[in-house]
């Protein structure tokens, strides 16, 4: 729930477009609460930038008051939907629940981006059974076909609002668990899923898990509400 106006969102986003402008072969998705979502993605005339909603149910209409349908996010000019993101997962979402918003996603041509990521880890190694379940069941009714246009976020709980991001080391392996368990369960397609890294990233840390995590993106967080440190950490990719 951040920024808390219209017009703090609107200097926002015009910081990130000038940032965006500049930015060579960076692509970014902004996320905004949805209620600003229509007024800055329908006054947006350029390219580099593209919009999602941070959450959507699975019904397109209906009695279900304080949601927001899918049709109504691509209506709203987004092109992408965040799907079970840890925020949401901790207020009870379900992976079935994931499952059903991923395919309504899909139905209404917006792109999900799927969270994934265990609460906490030991040397006991349930963290990947931990994120291959969610795995399984939030993409268990996306064809293959269509498995190339799901994203994934990784995202440890554990480590969202660290003072240090997760080393790019470790990423790495679980990107590689990550793409051999889609590929387990809907072929080599699997393959062309793109992942992206989500905890304390900024500046300092961006451009290292970028060359050696073996992601393709990032799923920003506090850094991306501040204008000054996310300009920071756009100029370090690009």
């Amino acid at each position: 729930m951040n920024p808390d106006t219209m017009r703090q969102a609107k200097a926002l986003f015009e910081a990130t477009r000038r940032v965006a402008d500049r930015a060579k072969n960076v692509s970014i998705v902004i996320a905004p609460p949805s209620i600003f979502l229509r007024e800055l993605a329908s006054g947006y005339k350029g390219a580099k930038i593209s919009f999602a909603s941070q959450n959507i149910h699975f019904e397109n209409i209906g009695a279900h008051t304080g949601e927001i349908a899918p049709e109504m996010v691509r209506d709203a000019k987004a092109a992408y939907a965040l799907v079970g993101h840890a925020e949401r997962r901790a207020l009870g979402e379900t992976n079935e629940e994931t499952r059903a918003k991923v395919n309504a996603a899909i139905a209404a041509k917006l792109m999900p981006i799927l969270c994934v990521g265990e609460r906490k880890r030991d040397h006991s190694g349930e963290h990947f059974d931990f994120v291959k379940e969610q795995l399984k069941i939030g993409l268990k009714d996306v064809s293959p076909a269509h498995i190339a246009k799901t994203i994934i976020a990784y995202e440890p709980v554990w480590e969202i609002g660290a003072s240090e991001a997760m080393s790019p080391a470790l990423m790495h392996e679980m990107a590689i668990f990550i793409r051999k368990s889609v590929v387990a369960t809907h072929g080599e397609k699997g393959m062309k899923i793109r992942i992206l890294y989500g905890g304390s990233v900024d500046e300092t840390n961006a451009k290292d898990m970028m060359r050696d995590g073996d992601v393709q993106g990032l799923l920003v967080g506090r850094a991306s509400v501040d204008a000054d440190t996310f300009a920071l950490l756009i100029k370090s990719l690009a």
